[in-house]
């Protein structure tokens, strides 16, 4: 039987919006209608996918295409302006293959220094600025649900510090590609990533390096050792 083609995957771009508060970094999460039929219900960061008028006449760079992308969609969905040009490309996560509905999508980051944050009550149901370490820990408790490449960012953040150090640490990092392969170990349900020992021949047990998020039902686990 043949193998059934990969199903395309939409260019989008998110961003990741920061702040300093009281107890650190804080980063602006959305939550999504619970209607919509992907990943409703989730607390992302504003994003989506790419509209014709972000790109411009005959340009066909999807990259300054997803940094108007980022701007428009952090207007839309939570009412902060952010320049363009302040936006540090961080990282771009591509829908597993073979998945339904797919997006290749651009994540950036910047500084927010809006003192109001309005949703639309549409799309976008909710908001909060939690510290990274403060999202995990409600995703883990059940007050949250984290799509796994919001999770494996937060867990990254969680280890920086202030808003202009993390912008600054992201800066100096070359942008990170992850192409998620669907894996099961320890019993549950897993995502590996490239560098993973079992990236190639999905041999969970294998053993040497580690790149990949187990979504154990006792808790999420983000290993990383290459």
């Amino acid at each position: 039987m043949p193998k059934p083609e990969p199903v395309v995957a939409h260019p989008a771009a998110t961003v990741v919006l920061l702040r300093d508060g009281d107890r650190g970094c804080e980063v602006l999460l959305v939550q999504r209608n619970a209607k919509l039929a992907f990943h409703g219900g989730s607390w992302v960061f504003p994003g989506g996918r790419l509209d014709a008028e972000d790109y411009g006449d005959g340009e066909q760079d999807v990259v300054t295409a997803a940094r108007r992308a980022a701007v428009r969609e952090a207007r839309e969905e939570a009412g902060v302006l952010i320049s363009p040009d302040h936006l540090v490309l961080f990282s771009r996560w591509v829908t597993p293959e073979l998945v339904p509905k797919r997006f290749d999508t651009w994540f950036f980051a910047a500084a927010c220094e809006a003192a109001d944050v309005s949703v639309d009550g549409g799309e976008i149901h909710a908001f909060r600025w939690l510290c990274p370490a403060n999202a995990l820990a409600a995703q883990r408790s059940g007050d949250i649900d984290l799509p796994p490449p919001t999770f494996v960012t937060l867990t990254r953040l969680a280890e920086l510090g202030s808003a202009a150090t993390t912008l600054a640490a992201l800066r100096r990092n070359p942008v990170e590609i992850f192409l998620p392969r669907l894996n099961t170990t320890e019993g549950a349900p897993c995502t590996l990533y490239r560098g993973d020992a079992a990236y190639e021949d999905g041999d969970t047990e294998k053993p040497g390096p580690r790149h990949r998020l187990v979504m154990s039902p006792s808790g999420w686990r983000y290993e990383r050792t290459c």
